[in-house]
């Protein structure tokens, strides 16, 4: 295949031919990039077994691994599911469009091929534009994993889809960065009691202010590969730099001299080393390749950087990586989620 076409377009300013083009591309049964405002989406038609299939091969992705269906509007759901529980309902007019996927009993339209062989389907209605407007033109149900080769971190500007699938698949559509830069919660409603299957923006607290009770499934941090994942992510190393990488956990003071210290060894065995801090932290780490992911302050900066500086330290061929680790109010958990599957579940403490 040749490279992908390119084009870029922002939210505010749509282009409407090409966004026509791409629908007709999916409608075809081709493979179109998209912006959302978690990450980038690898799109195919979700109803078409072979779109799915193609999926799976660009990413390099296992089969069993469920795709998300994504729709631009709330009445798209109903076809696709065999129910939809009361909670489920007030959960989607709480936070629907926006960074929330919901698994239900499917229908009999949604392909095996689509669901990774579950009889469970995931959904989701994302809050872009762009992504919206292309499901409108592809006929209103595109799945979409994210658009990285599978186990890579996933891409939250156009350049890594391009860098990972560009030779592919048929387009990219170049939004710029993304808002969020963790994906979508994911929420399971085919058990009596709603249960967390991937934490995202969306967390634990928000949730049962709208539903109550909710389960975390145990699952989000298993290494158990006899585990058929029920939701993406929860198997596989996932997110992952192509070096080494440990999260060093503790006390501020202690985990930043514990990290000067790996490093130092590291620099003097030869190694290149890189770091992951906080723009309060900088100035603990005056050796190694050190790139600020965020501000505690401002908790959104680390979970819409992290995986652009994994991306980035695989550019500039680090061996290791040591990071800090990010317990924040709002976004700490799935924050902490990504770096732990990242690191492969590597944790030392201070």
């Amino acid at each position: 295949m040749s490279r992908a076409k390119l084009v870029k377009m922002s939210e505010d300013a749509l282009d409407q031919e090409a966004l026509e083009e791409a629908g007709r591309i999916l409608r075809a049964g081709g493979l179109v990039a998209f912006p959302t405002e978690t990450v980038y989406g690898l799109g195919g038609n979700a109803l078409d077994p072979e779109a799915s299939r193609k999926i799976y091969a660009a990413k390099g992705r296992p089969s069993d691994n469920p795709l998300i269906v994504h729709i631009a509007d709330k009445k798209a759901l109903y076809p696709l599911v065999t129910e939809v529980p009361e909670a489920a309902e007030r959960l989607a007019s709480a936070y629907w469009p926006g960074p929330l996927t919901m698994i239900f009993r499917k229908s009999e339209i949604v392909p095996l091929e689509t669901t990774g062989g579950l009889d469970t389907v995931a959904v989701r209605f994302p809050n872009n534009a762009i992504a919206r407007e292309l499901i409108r033109q592809a006929g209103g149900y595109v799945a979409a994993p994210s658009a990285n080769t599978s186990g890579r971190p996933s891409p939250t500007l156009a350049s890594h889809v391009e860098e990972d699938l560009g030779d592919k698949i048929d387009m990219i559509i170049d939004g710029g960065q993304v808002r969020i830069g963790v994906e979508s919660t994911i929420v399971d409603f085919t058990e009596e009691v709603p249960v967390i299957l991937r934490p995202g923006r969306l967390n634990k607290r928000m949730l049962e202010e709208v539903l109550g009770l909710v389960r975390v499934d145990p699952g989000i941090q298993s290494e158990n590969v006899h585990v058929r994942p029920k939701a993406p992510g929860m198997r596989y190393r996932h997110y992952a730099p192509k070096a080494d990488m440990t999260i060093v956990e503790g006390e501020p003071a202690k985990a930043a001299a514990a990290i000067r210290r790996l490093v130092r060894e590291n620099l003097d065995k030869g190694k290149k080393v890189g770091v992951i801090c906080t723009s309060e932290s900088r100035q603990e780490y005056p050796e190694g390749d050190v790139r600020c992911v965020g501000s505690r302050a401002d908790e959104a900066t680390i979970a819409r950087h992290l995986y652009e500086i994994l991306r980035d330290f695989d550019a500039d061929g680090v061996d290791l990586i040591y990071t800090e680790s990010f317990e924040t109010p709002e976004l700490g958990e799935a924050v902490m989620n990504r770096l732990i599957k990242a690191a492969g579940h590597k944790i030392l403490q201070a």
